[in-house]
C-alpha cells in the first residue's frame, strides 16, 4: 500500500488563472520538481490526485501551484484550507535534511535502549518539536528539543533521546 505524507494545506488562490498558494513544511525552498502528482484530502483519508502543471516557489515555506482542471480563481478559492500530501517516495527526494518533517519513519530509542516505535507525526512548536508515536496502542507525544535530543542517526534512521523521568508513565 502505498504511504503518503502530509505536507501542508493550500492558504489561498492567487491571481486570475487558478493558482494556489501551498504552505508547507519541508525545512527549505523548493518548486516541487520532479513531482508530477500531489494529494488533496477532499475527506478525512480520502486522498484525490491532482497532477501539476506548474509550480514555484515563492519563499522557505510557501510555493505557488497551478493544477491541472483548476482553471479559475473560484475553483481555486475550493481548495483553500485542504490538506496536501505528496507519496512517500516525492517527500524523501524534497524534504530539507535538517527539517523536523524528515524525521516521519524515524524510530525513537531512548537513553535506556528502549524503543518506542516509529515517529507517525512531527508538530513543529515555537520551542520544541512534538514527535507523535503510537506507544502500546495510545497516541504518546515526545517533547525533542536541545535538553531532550541525545543524537540522530540518518543511516539508521533513529533518533536517540534523553526523556524526563516519569513522561512515559502517563502513557502506559
Amino acid at each position: 500500500m502505498e504511504s503518503y505524507i502530509h505536507i501542508g494545506r493550500f492558504v489561498a488562490s492567487f491571481g486570475l488563472k487558478g493558482e494556489v498558494i501551498l504552505q508547507h513544511a519541508l525545512g527549505k525552498k523548493t518548486a516541487l520538481k520532479d513531482v508530477k502528482v500531489i494529494f488533496v484530502e477532499e475527506q478525512k483519508g480520502s486522498y484525490l490526485p491532482y497532477f501539476l502543471e506548474s509550480s514555484k516557489a515563492k519563499d522557505h515555506n510557501e510555493i505557488y501551484v497551478k493544477l491541472e482542471g483548476v482553471d479559475t480563481k473560484e475553483r481555486a478559492s475550493r481548495l483553500s484550507t485542504r490538506n496536501v500530501w505528496l507519496k512517500d517516495a516525492d517527500f524523501r527526494k524534497l524534504a530539507g535534511k535538517s527539517s523536523p518533517i524528515s524525521l516521519l519513519g524515524y524510530t525513537i530509542i531512548t537513553d535506556e535502549d528502549e524503543n518506542l516505535g516509529p515517529v507517525l507525526e512531527v508538530i513543529e512548536q515555537p520551542h520544541q518539536v512534538l514527535l507523535r508515536i503510537d506507544l502500546n496502542g495510545k497516541e504518546a507525544l515526545i517533547p525533542l528539543h536541545a535538553e531532550s535530543l541525545d543524537g540522530i542517526d540518518h543511516d539508521q534512521k533513529e533518533i536517540h533521546v534523553v526523556l524526563p523521568d516519569g513522561l512515559l508513565d502517563v502513557y502506559r
